[in-house]
């Protein structure tokens, strides 16, 4: 073999190895064991990291402060809403639960959007919002849910229409407002300030303890470490968040939730998640439309026009 075919071959790997290494991940769900996953498939992702040839350095060291307090301000407000939702109005008070849950999903997805968009006049790639990229990325994350959906609601008894459907719409809302606020805000602003490798380590632990607001215990939030690296990678490859959802992270959650059997809801439930939703859609409308009217399509995952400059400049 020639060396050019060599070097085309090693530039094509990480193309190809990342989606196996994804769809392998998938599967050692079904292994049950959350230390094992918890540990395991981290340290898996950061052997490939190592050993697979890439055009980025995997560390960087050029931190984005106003990104950085950005991130911790609204992670302890989301967390806190959490905690007040599932640990002090719990499910014996239902008005106080969905107003303080949806309060901390609302501001996980209009926080960042106003940040990028009117603060640091990014544009919504910078999010992961956007049409770049995005066939294949719907494709991996179509293979990905076939997979998970296979080892997990395939032939699942399904309980009453009312005992599930809420779910499903529970479900969609939030795994909306987790691609939003951990993949497309947390770890890509980690990324662009310290690199791919603490931008996926980074995003993963701040997922698995945000848990800590439902009241998880710390073997749970171990196991979600590494399903948060699972999502991370993902997003990480495909650089959109249609990979996530609506079905990869929406099909886990209903998953677990379904299995848990702690959550009731009636039917009405849907119709709040379906208002929650719609204000994210909303919110999304109205920073595209302004990204259009201020000129701010060609900002993307680099950052403010300031940078998209200088970068100019030395291209030229």
């Amino acid at each position: 073999m020639s060396g050019t075919n060599v070097s085309g071959v090693a530039r094509r790997l990480p193309r190809f190895a990342w989606p196996v290494f994804l769809v392998g991940a998938i599967l050692l769900l079904t292994l049950g064991n959350p230390a094992v996953y918890g540990v395991g498939v981290p340290l898996a992702a950061l052997v490939f990291a190592l050993i697979l040839p890439t055009s980025r350095p995997l560390w960087a060291g050029h931190p984005d402060w106003a990104d950085i307090s950005a991130i911790g301000a609204l992670y302890i407000a989301v967390v806190a809403l959490f905690w007040l939702a599932f640990r002090v109005f719990t499910q014996g008070n239902t008005l106080g639960l969905f107003l303080t849950f949806a309060a901390g999903m609302l501001l996980g997805v209009l926080g960042p959007i106003f940040y990028n968009t009117w603060i640091r006049r990014r544009s919504l790639a910078a999010l992961g919002i956007s049409r770049a990229n995005l066939r294949q990325a719907f494709a991996l994350g179509l293979v990905l849910a076939a997979v998970q959906f296979a080892i997990t609601l395939w032939g699942y008894p399904l309980p009453r229409p009312v005992d599930w459907v809420p779910l499903a719409a529970l479900a969609v809302t939030v795994g909306f407002f987790e691609a939003v606020f951990f993949r497309g805000f947390i770890q890509a602003r980690l990324e662009a300030s310290f690199g791919p490798v603490p931008g996926v380590a980074g995003a993963s632990a701040l997922y698995a303890a945000y848990h800590v607001g439902y009241g998880m215990a710390g073997s749970e939030m171990l196991f979600l470490f590494g399903l948060g690296v699972v999502y991370a990678v993902a997003y990480s490859v495909a650089r959109n968040l249609i990979v996530l959802w609506p079905l990869l992270v929406p099909l886990g959650s209903f998953y677990n939730n379904l299995r848990g059997g702690a959550i009731q809801m009636p039917w009405e439930a849907i119709l709040g998640f379906a208002d929650v939703l719609g204000l994210m859609v909303a919110a999304v409308w109205f920073a595209a439309r302004h990204e259009r009217r201020r000129g701010l399509a060609g900002v993307g995952r680099s950052g403010d026009p300031k940078e998209k400059r200088r970068n100019v400049r030395r291209r030229d």
